[in-house]
C-alpha cells in the first residue's frame, strides 16, 4: 500500500471511529437515563393508592438531549477547552529566541507533512510535554510546555513537533480530543449521579416507612434492572478512560513513524522522548482526562514502563524505552542504506577510473 493510500485509510478510520464514538456516547447516557426510568417505574408499580408511579421517561430524555449536546460541544468547542484547561496561551508574535525557534519548526513541519500551519501554544508548565488537538487539519493547534522548549535542542524540538503534526495528518486529533472530552463527562455524570443517589436513599429510606403497603420485598426485576444500571455508572468512567487510553497507545507508534519520515531523523526524536523519559514531576497543567493527547503520559504510574496485557489496558501510552528501541532501530537502518548508496557509488566510480585507466 502507498504512503498516501495508507494515510487515506488511516484518516478514514479515524472518521470512523469518532462516528461510532458519538453514537456510543449518546446510546450509554441514553441506558443510563432511561435505564433510571425503567427501575423507577418498577419499583414505583405497586405504589399504594394516591402514591407516585413514575410514567413519564423524563430522565431517559433529559439524558439522551444532554449526550447529543456535550457531542455537539465537545465536536465545537473540545480544542479550545482542552487549551483553557492547561492554562495554555497562544504565540502571536515570537517574543523570545526559544518561542521564534519553535514557530519556526511548526512552519518546517507543516511544510514537510503538507499541511496548513496550525496554531501554536505554549503550555505554562516545567515538565517537558507536548500535545495537539483540534478537529481537523485546519483547526489543529500544537501545545508545548515551557519546560519542552527549554529542554530540548532544535532537532529535538523538530522531531517533537513532527510527532505532533503526524496526529493531526491523520487526523488523530479529532478522535482524541472528542475522546478528552467524553471522558470528563462521562466522569462528572457518574460523580453526579451518585451523589443524587445517596441523597435519594435517604430520601428513600424516609419515605419507605410512610409508604406502607402490604407487599415487602419489591419487584425482582426492578431490582435487577437497578442494580445493572448501577454497575454501570460505576465502572463508566473506568471504560471510558481504558477506551481513551487504548486508542492513544495504539496512535503512538504510528506517529513515531510519521515524524520520522517527516523530519528525517528518528534519532533526534528518539533523543527527545529519552529527555523527556528522564523528567521526574509530573506535568501539573495537563488532566487527566486529557493525558491520552500527550506525547508523553503527564503523569506516568508503575504500569507506564511495563509491557504486556495489564500495562496496553490502563496504560496511556506505549513504554517509552520501546519507542525509543524503535526508532533508534529506524535511524541505524537509515544510516545503513545511506553507507550502501555511498559505497556503491564509490565502487561505481573506481571502476569508471579503472576502465579510464585501461583506456589510456
Amino acid at each position: 500500500m502507498s504512503e498516501d493510500a495508507n494515510l487515506f485509510a488511516q484518516q478514514e478510520a479515524n472518521r470512523r471511529r469518532s462516528k461510532w464514538l458519538v453514537v456510543g456516547f449518546i446510546v450509554f447516557f441514553a441506558w443510563v437515563g432511561f435505564g433510571g426510568d425503567l427501575a423507577f417505574a418498577l419499583l414505583t408499580a405497586d405504589a399504594a393508592p394516591g402514591g407516585y408511579r413514575h410514567v413519564v421517561p423524563l430522565a431517559g430524555l433529559v439524558s439522551t438531549v444532554l449526550a447529543a449536546g456535550i457531542c455537539w460541544f465537545a465536536w465545537r468547542y473540545g480544542p479550545e477547552r482542552v487549551l483553557w484547561s492547561t492554562g495554555a496561551w497562544e504565540i502571536i508574535e515570537p517574543a523570545t529566541p526559544e518561542q521564534r525557534q519553535l514557530v519556526n519548526v511548526v512552519e518546517e513541519m507543516a511544510i514537510a507533512s503538507g499541511l496548513p500551519r496550525p496554531r501554536v501554544w505554549v503550555v505554562p508548565d516545567q515538565d517537558p510535554n507536548a500535545f495537539a488537538t483540534g478537529r481537523d487539519a485546519e483547526s489543529a493547534s500544537i501545545a508545548v510546555t515551557e519546560g519542552l522548549l527549554a529542554a530540548l535542542s532544535r532537532d529535538e524540538l523538530q522531531g517533537v513537533v513532527a510527532h505532533e503534526m503526524a496526529h493531526v495528518r491523520n487526523l488523530d486529533v479529532r478522535l482524541m480530543t472528542l475522546l478528552a472530552g467524553m471522558v470528563g463527562a462521562i466522569a462528572l455524570m457518574s460523580d453526579g449521579m451518585g451523589r443524587t443517589l445517596r441523597l435519594g436513599g435517604r430520601t428513600g429510606h424516609r419515605l419507605g416507612g410512610r409508604s406502607g403497603g402490604g407487599k415487602g420485598g419489591g419487584n425482582p426485576l426492578a431490582l435487577i434492572v437497578l442494580l445493572l444500571w448501577l454497575v454501570t455508572l460505576i465502572v463508566a468512567p473506568l471504560i471510558s478512560r481504558i477506551l481513551a487510553m487504548s486508542v492513544s497507545r495504539k496512535r503512538e507508534f504510528l506517529a513515531d513513524a510519521t515524524a520520522a519520515q517527516f523530519t528525517r531523523h528518528p534519532v533526534a526524536l528518539a533523543a527527545a522522548l529519552e529527555k523527556l523519559s528522564a523528567a521526574t514531576s509530573a506535568t501539573r497543567s495537563i488532566t487527566v482526562g486529557a493525558a491520552h493527547l500527550c506525547i508523553v503520559d503527564p503523569a506516568p504510574g508503575l504500569l507506564s514502563s511495563r509491557e504486556g496485557f495489564l500495562a496496553d489496558v490502563l496504560a496511556s501510552h506505549p513504554p517509552i524505552r520501546q519507542r525509543i528501541i524503535r526508532l533508534q532501530g529506524m535511524g541505524y537502518q537509515q544510516v545503513k542504506r545511506q553507507a550502501a548508496v555511498g559505497s556503491g557509488g564509490a565502487l561505481r566510480g573506481g571502476g569508471g577510473a579503472g576502465r579510464s585507466g585501461e583506456l589510456l
